[in-house]
């Protein structure tokens, strides 16, 4: 046997560097932690509501033969997903969440001699895919937590292969409508792909907006993702989409996992998908909580930033993780923001009317 010690090894210098995602913490980890019981999390952007009962049945229904692979193709699923968007079912990408798709199109469309554009800001995996790829990362200064989309435009260059803009962004909750998204399109290069990331686009409620599945008329480099993890209700299943050009749709299925979809996600998200009755009540029962709940925030004294989305971004004295750490004593938990360079801030997702007041009667607690 060698007494030679083993050399490190030689791991890509952009990984060693790179900092992952944090989840926002589980439940039973904070309750194991500080021994609290009965705590609430308001940390992930979930739906409180849970799931569509449809989609729980499906599950049941599917149980029976979990033995089996899914289908590779997620060939129902993406018929039932195209008819309810008005797409070719071959212009969709379906995911282990929309993540994944992300993933793939970074793989697909970018190395370490490119670059892609980025918000200060934006959602942080968008970060975490370029980095692991190898990819240059282009941060373009914020505007009052928002995207300054022309700026973003302007930052492109021959390199320049991807474009991230998350509308509404997550952890922000900010938003742009239609015709701004439209003015840095027409300044876009052709040859960076414009990726408009929607996971929150059934909570806006806003009357200007309209999805950019529209703009994919006139733009050919631009894709939508979109998500069953949020409003759907579906977070533990992992599955999302993107709505692509059919040609990069085929590239992006080249690269991708086999069955990267499970059976229970696919089953469950068409019946998801079916029951747009329980969206629009999750929906309903989320902005009368935004109003609510961002007007006993402001009461506090707090600065709060206006939010399209089931989170609301807002001020934390004593900076955000002391003040995370102080909640989750109460068995509260809330998402500290300090890996998107937002340390005085935290990010609050909004629950049920008793989960928020559970938060709320905390917050006072803490505060005081």
């Amino acid at each position: 046997m060698s007494n030679v010690e083993p050399t490190a090894f030689p791991v890509l210098p952009w990984i060693s560097s790179l900092r992952p995602y944090v989840p926002g913490k589980p439940i039973e980890e904070v309750e194991r932690e500080f021994g609290v019981r009965d705590s609430v999390k308001l940390a992930s952007n979930e739906n409180p509501y849970g799931c569509s009962p449809l989609a729980v049945e499906a599950i049941s229904a599917a149980l029976s033969k979990l033995h089996l692979y899914p289908d590779a193709g997620t060939w129902s699923l993406r018929q039932e997903l195209a008819a309810w968007l008005g797409c070719a079912p071959d212009a969709l990408v379906l995911g282990n969440g929309s993540n994944e798709v992300i993933t793939l199109l970074v793989r697909a469309l970018a190395g370490p001699q490119h670059n892609a554009v980025v918000s200060r800001y934006a959602f942080v995996a968008y970060r975490v895919v370029l980095q692991a790829a190898g990819v240059g990362v282009r941060e373009v200064p914020d505007q009052r937590f928002s995207h300054d989309l022309l700026a973003m435009a302007g930052a492109c260059d021959a390199d320049t292969r991807l474009l991230f803009v998350a509308n509404p962004n997550n952890p922000t909750g900010t938003w742009h409508p239609p015709e701004a998204l439209a003015e840095m399109l027409a300044r876009v290069p052709a040859h960076v792909t414009v990726v408009i990331d929607e996971a929150y686009h059934e909570f806006v409620s806003d009357a200007r907006h309209r999805s950019a599945l529209e703009l994919r008329e006139r733009h050919e480099n631009v894709v939508v993702l979109r998500t069953f993890s949020k409003a759907y209700g579906l977070a533990a299943l992992r599955c999302g989409y993107g709505v692509v050009p059919a040609p990069l749709a085929d590239a992006l299925g080249r690269i991708r996992e086999p069955f990267n979809v499970n059976l229970l996600a696919q089953e469950a998200a068409r019946a998801g998908l079916r029951d747009q009755a329980f969206v629009d009540a999750c929906v309903q029962g989320n902005e009368g909580e935004r109003q609510r709940v961002g007007a006993a925030l402001r009461a506090l004294g707090l600065d709060v930033i206006d939010s399209q989305t089931n989170f609301l971004m807002h001020e934390a004295p004593g900076g955000g993780a002391a003040l995370c750490d102080a909640l989750m004593r109460r068995g509260v938990i809330l998402r500290p923001l300090e890996p998107y360079g937002l340390g005085p801030w935290v990010r609050t997702s909004l629950g049920t009317p008793a989960e928020n007041d559970r938060m709320l009667e905390a917050l006072r607690g803490v505060l005081a």
